[in-house]
């Protein structure tokens, strides 16, 4: 009897603990070069061993700092890209022996490789090769990991860099859409790494004639379907799990909070994760609501600069830094719970405009009073709620009336929300005084995104060099033409200026002389 009692325990003790929950980290970090010290031939210049000042003492530096990222990030499972050999993260998981498991890529031609490495055993590894005779190409890592009685798979990528057009990143979004075609519709995986391409590039590379090499198509979004006819999936419209559409995890942050990446002063997102429906249908694993971010300590992102490896213009190693790269992760569960992600928003209010990513069906916007008006774009808002540009599609909008529209599409231009359609314009009616929607005053906090798109006035300070300068802060001042700024050195009081958003910066926009006063000139 004794021994069926203790026989029993133990079953119900093995039950008890596979059904506890398990929630687990992944994240994706491109490490910028991390190489080894031997000579392969293969090695960018600044890396050949004693070429400059790569030598043990530089490496251990460089292992030593990019360790403290991994620790301090603390996931569960961690793709690495531009890893230069699997001597390389031999070395880095020295100085992280708790990631018991990895696996390394890499096309030999090709100066670096990518990494999986993880807590959790890795059960299957395999190779979706690109090009392997092209030394550019660099082939996508798929492993399975085992996770209590489950398994997820992950996909990582380390996609051609923007020194060639959007056509040598489409080969890596049709290989790997393939391959994610022949696998059962309710698998469970991720797809993560550097994809050189923001998460957001069938919008960001349109105009660009350089990198739009393919009518349009930017194999992030219309290959790997983040997006289907310039609509991004998200949790409230997923097709079937057979139509084999992604969500991309960056749409899980406001606008302004989205980059891992900086490029001439531009805000970007490279690097993504991305998920496959099947980890949001409330079965197996899924994705932990909500738990998606960008990993920024104060040693990696300091005064709105990614903290990176640095090296002198005689291509010297400075012996500090980290990466050009900042992490990005997100958590996943075993206990999956159905959660209800539809947002409850009055698509009536111009503030709804800025929950949602892009418009399914049309959205009828109710009391909209015109602030503003330059050529044929104007600021529109609503008493009580938020105010938002129409670019260049009001032209039939007067300054002070009131009307009901029809919001057809909406955009995000370098973090700015805005509406870039609209129809069914109703006339109700004349503000009178419209002028008291304007926020007043120089105690307004620029910062404050909430206030992008808002119309400001009575803001007293000194302009120069492009910045206007109030008491111990400054704003950019930003006009299209440069006959309407300001004289230098000169203290001047903003009438009307548009407060905007650019590369995740405050401005201030004027469209005209009459947006405000000089009062006097410095000598």
């Amino acid at each position: 009897m004794r021994n069926f009692i203790f026989r029993v325990c133990l079953s119900s003790i093995f039950l008890f603990s596979s059904l506890i929950a398990v929630e687990f980290k992944v994240a994706t970090y491109n490490v910028e070069n991390l190489f080894d010290l031997n000579n392969d031939g293969t090695e960018y210049e600044e890396y050949i061993p004693d070429n400059t000042n790569w030598n043990k003492e530089t490496l251990d530096v460089k292992l030593t700092n990019i360790s403290q990222v991994i620790n301090d990030l603390n996931v569960d499972i961690l793709a690495l890209e531009e890893v230069e050999s699997q001597t390389a993260l031999d070395l880095l998981l020295a100085y992280v022996p708790q990631y018991k498991y990895n696996a390394f890529v890499k096309n030999p031609k090709s100066a670096i490789g990518i990494a999986v490495i993880s807590k959790y055993e890795i059960l299957n590894v395999n190779t979706i090769e690109i090009d392997a005779k092209n030394p550019h190409s660099r082939p996508i890592l798929e492993v399975d990991i085992k996770i209590q009685d489950k398994q997820i798979k992950v996909f990582a990528n380390h996609w051609r860099s923007k020194n060639a057009s959007e056509s040598a990143r489409i080969p890596y979004a049709k290989a790997l859409y393939s391959r994610i075609k022949q696998l059962p519709c309710e698998t469970d995986y991720i797809i993560l790494g550097d994809f050189n391409s923001n998460y957001n590039e069938y919008d960001t590379f349109k105009y660009n004639r350089i990198l739009n090499d393919t009518n349009g198509i930017a194999g992030i979004n219309d290959i790997l379907k983040t997006t289907i006819n310039s609509t991004f999936i998200t949790k409230d419209n997923l097709y079937e799990c057979d139509d084999y559409v992604h969500y991309n995890l960056w749409l899980e942050t406001p606008s302004y909070k989205r980059f891992s990446y900086r490029f001439r002063g531009s805000y970007e997102t490279p690097d993504s994760i991305i998920i496959s429906t099947s980890l949001l249908d409330g079965n197996e694993i899924d994705y932990v609501d909500g738990s998606f971010s960008v990993f920024m300590p104060y040693y990696l992102y300091q005064k709105e600069f990614i903290q990176r490896w640095q090296i002198d213009k005689k291509g010297f190693h400075k012996r500090r830094g980290y990466s050009d790269h900042l992490p990005i992760y997100a958590k996943f569960t075993t206990t999956p719970k159905k959660v209800d992600n539809t947002k409850k928003l009055d698509l009536s209010k111009i503030s709804s405009l800025y929950e949602i990513e892009s418009i399914l069906t049309p959205l009828t916007i109710k009391d909209a009073i015109v602030l503003y008006k330059t050529a044929n774009s104007a600021i529109i808002k609503q008493a009580n709620d938020r105010a938002i540009f129409i670019y260049n599609d009001a032209k039939e909008l007067e300054v002070g009336n009131i009307y009901d529209l029809t919001v057809n599409k909406i955009s995000l231009f370098y973090g700015q929300k805005q509406i870039t359609q609209i129809s069914n314009i109703i006339p109700k009616g004349i503000s009178a005084d419209y002028t008291k929607y304007f926020h007043q005053g120089n105690n307004i906090d620029f910062s404050n995104f909430q206030l992008q798109n808002e119309i400001v006035t009575d803001v007293s300070g000194y302009f120069v060099k492009k910045e206007l300068r109030i008491d111990n802060k400054s704003i950019r001042l930003y006009v299209k033409s440069n006959s309407i700024l300001p004289p230098q050195k000169s203290h001047i009081k903003i009438k009307s200026a548009h407060l905007s958003i650019y590369n995740n910066t405050p401005q201030l926009v004027i469209y005209s002389k009459d947006d405000y006063e000089v009062l006097s000139i410095d000598k």
